[in-house]
């Protein structure tokens, strides 16, 4: 499997509402951000049926950013935490992703004190196979017992008696990926969730998964404007009709900066770079389902409202090129 950077990497200050790094322009200094014309912006994102029944509007959120620092821990201000679940729902959110690791458990936790009994139409998708050892550390487990018990606490924890879509967040070089996957496809036989995901995987491991009986919905893999490592992923899941949640999806750095690429997109928007990022993934595949992370409430709102951004080709065209640029360093 392919060597990346840590899931507990922090997203783009633009979309995590803190402070950037010394040397990164967000562009949110002189953008304020396309407003939103609708009270369900989300809805202008389209929609995309997981495993072909489930239906979710395709711009979603992701529940990582909820805790504390190094996604460890309760978050300073649980009260705001919730706010912002229940904010990205008002404005027609109904994919939210999360993972047991994310506290642990704490993401989790907040979901089910901010939104149960869910709305109908809410999907809630977690996964299982990481654990952690304090801030910022993470260590892949897919021992079959290990992954069973942690569907159970995540039942718990969410308060469902089935969940909606259950990913494994890696896939252990230590055990066989064969027993891995044989826990997925076991706890779907046995109606503890409905749909199954990978993250993290290659061509080849997904196609080892579906070759194993597993019926993947989803995989879950970094990706966005700059970092498009995982595009032959992304081409297959295409192919299938599998959904392709990109994490990390806000990634702007210096093409950012002012007069730059993004910088003149942005300003003919009215938008901000991470708005631009998110509007050319929502463009880029109809099974692309980006799932910004942020802990204000502010934020959602300016992330959400990028599913109205309407890009043209020649900006498409200019902002890939870019991304591809900065990519090559």
């Amino acid at each position: 499997m392919r060597s990346r950077s840590t899931e507990g990497r922090a997203e783009s200050p633009v979309a995590t509402g803190r402070p950037p790094r010394s040397g990164i322009v967000t562009g949110e200094s002189r953008h304020r951000g396309v407003p939103m014309s609708t009270t369900t912006p989300a809805h202008a994102s389209g929609t995309f049926a997981i495993g072909g029944d489930l239906p979710v509007h395709r711009l979603g959120y992701g529940a990582m950013q909820l805790t504390g620092e190094g996604i460890f821990g309760p978050p300073a201000d649980p009260d705001q935490a919730r706010a912002v679940l229940r904010r990205a729902v008002e404005l027609g959110v109904d994919l939210i992703d999360t993972a047991d690791s994310y506290g642990p458990f704490v993401s989790e936790q907040l979901i089910a004190e901010a939104l149960h009994p869910y709305p109908d139409g809410l999907v809630i998708a977690t996964k299982a196979g990481l654990t952690r050892t304090g801030p910022g550390e993470w260590h892949p487990v897919g021992r079959p017992e290990y992954l069973r018990q942690q569907l159970e606490l995540s039942l718990r924890h969410l308060r469902v008696e089935r969940i909606d879509l259950w990913q494994l967040h890696r896939i252990d070089a230590k055990v066989p990926a064969e027993e891995q996957f044989g826990v997925l496809k076991d706890a779907q036989d046995a109606g503890k969730v409905r749909h199954v995901g990978l993250s993290e995987v290659t061509v080849e491991e997904l196609d080892a998964a579906l070759d194993a009986g597993v019926q993947v919905a989803t995989v879950q893999n970094r990706y966005n404007l700059v970092d498009r490592d995982s595009e032959d992923v992304l081409e297959r899941c295409e192919e299938l009709g599998i959904g392709f949640l990109p994490w990390f999806p806000v990634a702007t750095g210096r093409l950012a900066r002012e007069g730059g690429p993004l910088d003149e997109i942005a300003r003919e928007h009215g938008a901000t770079p991470a708005q631009l990022a998110l509007a050319w993934l929502l463009h880029r595949s109809p099974v692309m389902l980006p799932i910004p992370g942020t802990s204000k409430v502010a934020h959602v709102e300016q992330n959400v409202a990028a599913a109205e951004i309407q890009l043209s080709a020649d900006e498409v065209a200019r902002l890939e090129q870019a991304g591809r640029a900065a990519a090559g360093g």
